[in-house]
């Protein structure tokens, strides 16, 4: 399928739109603009750009910026650029590169595409970067929307790209003799997407030459399975939500994948399927009880269920020197183990390593507790839990569902805040690791988007 060809059939362009051009200067970029560019008169439409330098490659970030302005500027096309601390961002905010480099950069798109008076938004998503991410959710276990894949539009941003291949794209390119920049950090290994991209995708094309085209076809279909339940799910919450409540009766009458976008419409699209799952086991049986999930209790209360915004709090649990536990209140699985002689050190803030000889007693995982403080091993400070969480504004669910790590002397961890600094340990210690992680794979897409 074309660029013009997807772009009628997904309705991405209508005369007289101006669009805003991505423009990374790689080769997928540079495709994109050129196809617009040419066809600009055929379609009817107004081309853009816009590159956001993320300042994570010194020279050659710039680099690419100035090859961008320079292509547009030989073409005519109105241009602006932008820049941000990415990495900067991301520490301050506790989060990955990748999703601070998301959030910036289309945060940047959103602004250029006004300042130029532009409706519509085209990045350079192709076929291969689906079927990437589709492997990517499937590794993480997501549901129908996550095995979708990359939509080729979603609000204001179109992908007419998407159905092309990457061979296509460099083919394009070699015909067209279009130049393009190479981001180095693509031949990495360090970044997940590129473990597929460099050892996993050959080998499945090797199996199937067409395999990014095979995933786009099971990427569709699902996609319009994945429509439909939502607007079966959506019509029976608009017939049968009675403020926030539903019969167990008219529930147990849907099909369970039903039922479940039933309880993600109420309770928030980062239900995970072990949250679902306890929702649903309320179906059964007639006398009270309850299930917790993020930021709520779900109550069953003469024959219906209640979806009331409670503020559900962590049941305290003690941690073994080796082992796994679900916090289902939570959504999170808390894995230990004990590494004597330990030569890598991790200063996560989801990934704990105490120094094992600095614990004083019996090791446990709960919410926090009034009075609560910490002096953290990067601070040089002892501060209240109330006074961590007032500087990263949480809101209170979030704080009665943040796990904090103690020991018989007091907080010795808090998710999302580091180690307090007396267990802080060092290469060659024995030291006890305690991972905590999200298990929120609710089938929405991960990685590039």
């Amino acid at each position: 399928m074309t660029i013009i060809e997807a772009a009628e059939k997904f309705d991405m362009l209508s005369k007289g739109d101006r669009v805003l051009i991505a423009l990374s200067g790689g080769a997928d970029s540079m495709c994109l603009l050129n196809s617009l560019w040419e066809n600009e008169e055929k379609l009817g439409i107004r081309v853009c750009a816009a590159h956001f330098n993320h300042r994570l490659r010194g020279d050659e970030a710039d680099r690419d910026a100035a090859f961008a302005e320079a292509q547009c500027r030989e073409r005519g096309i109105p241009f602006l650029c932008g820049s941000g601390d990415v990495a900067g961002e991301a520490e301050k905010n506790r989060r990955s590169i990748e999703e601070a480099a998301r959030e910036m950069r289309y945060a940047f798109l959103n602004e250029a595409a006004e300042k130029l008076s532009c409706n519509k938004i085209a990045t350079a998503h192709n076929a291969d970067d689906n079927a990437e991410t589709v492997l990517l959710n499937l590794c993480r276990g997501s549901g129908t929307k996550g095995l979708s894949g990359i939509p080729p539009v979603r609000g204001n941003i179109i992908r007419p790209l998407i159905f092309t291949t990457r061979d296509e794209i460099e083919k394009y390119l070699v015909d067209n003799k279009l130049p393009h920049v190479e981001d180095s950090s693509n031949a990495s290994d360090d970044y997940t997407r590129n473990v597929l991209r460099h050892k996993v995708m050959p080998v499945l094309k090797e199996l199937n030459p067409s395999f990014s085209g095979a995933v786009m076809r099971a990427s569709v279909s699902l996609r319009e399975d994945e429509e439909c339940l939502m607007d079966m799910a959506q019509s029976f919450l608009a017939e049968h939500e009675v403020e926030k409540s539903l019969s167990v009766a008219e529930l147990k009458m849907l099909p369970k994948p039903v039922a479940v976008r039933v309880f993600r419409g109420l309770c928030g699209n980062a239900l995970s399927m072990q949250h679902c799952d306890a929702v649903y086991a309320l179906l059964d049986g007639t006398e009270l009880a309850y299930a917790d999930v993020p930021g709520m209790r779900i109550t069953r209360d003469s024959g219906r269920l209640y979806f009331g915004a409670e503020e559900g709090k962590i049941t305290d649990r003690e941690l073994s020197e080796n082992g796994e536990i679900y916090i289902s209140e939570a959504g999170l699985t808390v894995k230990t183990q004990l590494i004597e002689n330990c030569t890598e050190v991790f200063k996560a803030f989801n990934k704990f390593d105490f120094n094992y000889r600095n614990i004083c007693g019996k090791i446990s995982l709960t919410s926090r507790r009034e009075g609560d403080r910490i002096r953290l091993s990067y601070r040089g400070c002892t501060k209240s839990l109330k006074e961590l969480f007032s500087e990263k504004k949480h809101p209170q669910h979030v704080r009665n569902l943040t796990p904090v790590i103690r020991d018989g002397e007091g907080v010795i961890a808090v998710y999302g805040f580091g180690v307090a600094q007396r267990c802080e340990a060092k290469p060659g210690d024995t030291v006890l690791r305690i991972e905590i992680i999200k298990n929120d794979c609710t089938g929405d897409n991960y990685g590039k988007d």
